[in-house]
């Protein structure tokens, strides 16, 4: 597999970029966080993508034998503020034996690097079976939704081509699983940048479900939530196929 780079190469090594990460809110990863816990005390569990470490040191502190990697050594640096167990890694193959891990995850990573099937399937790899893997990305192919922060969720035509794109991809999984690749996009290069103008790929939970599936895992629950709301609303907006086609891409698989 190859480094997975993207325009997030112009801010690998940018502290103004550490920055943003370090000022999410807790409410942005906490679902991400509580689905990634293991079930078993001190289990081993790894965020790839770690940014600046808030996942990894939430798990630390709770016992677990939490690990991160990220490809921006800035964000390793910053890192250290919260935790000594944030590793640089070249984006390529993770640095850890098969099976290694009880729970693995990826919050806002897949979105970003060159060769997203493979980095599905290197990620099955390093968990053990029966181990959780959480994949948590923006779903660019948005039907319904608003805060369309990225020019492909916006307006009344592109959520119409979203809306065939989801359909004929699902046809082609089914005539072609073969041939189904996720979809790439051409990152956004202005000024100020913003998160996700340098997304190259068009992450949907309908993709990840599939490559997931095809690494070796039985998907839990795909949803369009990726923050912890009131129960009611999230079950009514998670219980019908109309979820692959709103806000979010959040998706819990389980490797056979």
């Amino acid at each position: 597999m190859g480094a997975n780079t993207s325009h997030l190469d112009q801010v690998r090594d940018d502290v103004a970029y550490s920055d943003i990460l370090a000022n999410w809110d807790a409410s942005f990863y906490a679902k991400f966080t509580r689905t990634l816990r293991p079930s078993a005390p001190g289990a081993r569990v790894l965020d790839v993508g770690c940014g600046v470490g808030q996942v990894v040191a939430t798990l630390a502190r709770e016992g677990f034998d939490a690990w991160g990697v990220d490809v921006a050594e800035a964000n390793i640096v910053r890192s250290c503020q919260l935790t000594d167990r944030c590793r640089w890694y070249d984006g390529g193959r993770l640095p850890f034996p098969d099976g290694h891990f009880a729970s693995v995850g990826a919050l806002n990573v897949l979105e970003h690097v060159q060769e997203p099937e493979a980095f599905v399937a290197e990620v099955v790899r390093v968990t053990a079976p029966g181990g959780q893997i959480v994949f948590s990305s923006p779903n660019f192919l948005r039907v319904l939704g608003w805060r369309d922060y990225h020019p492909r969720m916006r307006g009344v035509g592109n959520k119409w081509r979203n809306l065939r794109a989801l359909l004929a991809r699902r046809r082609q999984m089914r005539s072609e699983p073969e041939a189904v690749r996720f979809e790439r996009m051409t990152p956004i290069i202005k000024e100020p940048f913003t998160p996700d103008d340098d997304a190259i790929v068009c992450t949907n939970a309908l993709d990840m479900a599939f490559f997931l599936r095809r690494a070796g895992c039985d998907v839990l629950r795909a949803e369009c939530t990726d923050r912890l709301v009131y129960p009611l609303v999230d079950f009514v907006l998670n219980a019908t196929p109309a979820r692959y086609g709103m806000f979010n891409a959040f998706v819990v698989a389980r490797r056979r």
